[in-house]
């Protein structure tokens, strides 16, 4: 499988070797909507909560008499059709919204968006992503030199430098390759893999 290689001005140098395992799969969308899914799903906190008819603060005192009114009889204001009234089945602050995705799935799942990603020209090579220090505007000119305002960078190792320079940039995301998920490489326009990565990622979705 033969992946471009940019350069510093982040144009394509020449071509470098990837493994078919990971980077030419077919585009499996059912799967891919799937992990997507359950990785947002998995982040979710159940932190809402809700009243049932015991919880809400309420008289236990008969609204009104019966009968001879003309209504429908009630004997509490708790009632769920009264408005104030609690909750039939109320959310919970320790629900559960995760997903199980087996690793079988999550690996195939990776490896056809990392794939589709090649096929659409938003995947590319580099040698390396290094600045000299910690500042942000480095990085910033570095990408404005190769033309990437939405990029998600997958590297094999994130110095400080690196990380410190990143974190203030809009639109950019610096991980190394074992904190790579499928909603950022959804999400972002352009994917840059450095060389050593690319074993990394050959390991785990392989």
């Amino acid at each position: 499988m033969q992946l471009e290689l940019l350069n510093d001005q982040g144009q394509a140098a020449s071509k470098f070797e990837a493994p078919e395992t990971v980077f030419g799969r077919d585009y499996n969308e059912d799967l891919i909507h799937q992990i997507v899914v359950a990785y947002q799903a998995n982040a979710r906190q159940g932190t809402r909560a809700q009243k049932d008819r015991e919880q809400v603060k309420h008289s236990t005192k008969k609204p009104f008499k019966q009968k001879g009114t003309g209504r429908a009889r009630a004997g509490m204001t708790s009632s769920p059709l009264w408005r104030g009234g609690g909750r039939i089945f109320p959310n919970l602050p320790n629900e559960n919204f995760s997903q199980k995705i087996n690793k079988k799935m999550y690996r195939a799942g990776m490896a056809s968006i990392f794939s589709q990603l090649v096929r659409e020209g938003r995947l590319a090579v580099v040698d390396t992503l290094k600045v000299d220090a910690p500042k942000t505007k480095l990085l910033a000119d570095k990408f404005k030199a190769m033309n990437l305002e939405s990029v998600m960078v997958i590297a094999d190792e994130v110095d400080e430098n690196l990380y410190l320079a990143s974190r203030n940039l809009p639109n950019v995301l610096v991980v190394e390759a074992r904190y790579a998920d499928p909603l950022s490489l959804v999400h972002y326009k352009k994917v840059l893999v450095t060389k050593g990565a690319i074993d990394k990622l050959k390991e785990m979705f392989a």
